[in-house]
């Protein structure tokens, strides 16, 4: 996700909240993100599950979740052969509206 505007943000929040407040909400939301996409991935041997990692970049003000294995985009987005098991973004379009609404929060 792409927020445009981050220097009217981050002014904004500077007057409402503190930084802290926004890693923290950035983290919890990551977490969140994370545990959904390894519920959603599809089970045989939980390999895939194990390989879906979350990390904290930029200072901990972006939260990147990635299913590293291998063979992940196949059952993501399917092939030729078997459709897909989406896990990552499912776990995604549903984190994110809470994603807003907790970042809302911060600037009221």
């Amino acid at each position: 996700m792409k927020i445009s505007g981050a220097d009217q943000l981050i002014g904004k929040l500077k007057k409402n909240a503190n930084l802290d407040d926004v890693k923290n909400t950035v983290k919890l939301n990551g977490s969140e993100m994370h545990k959904a996409a390894q519920r959603h991935a599809p089970v045989d041997t939980s390999y895939l599950q194990g390989e879906i990692k979350y990390h904290a970049e930029d200072d901990g003000f972006t939260a990147r979740v990635k299913s590293e294995a291998e063979y992940a985009p196949y059952q993501e987005y399917g092939t030729r052969y078997q459709s897909g098991t989406p896990h990552v973004r499912p776990a995604y379009y549903n984190q994110k509206d809470q994603f807003l609404t907790d970042m809302k929060r911060l600037m009221n």
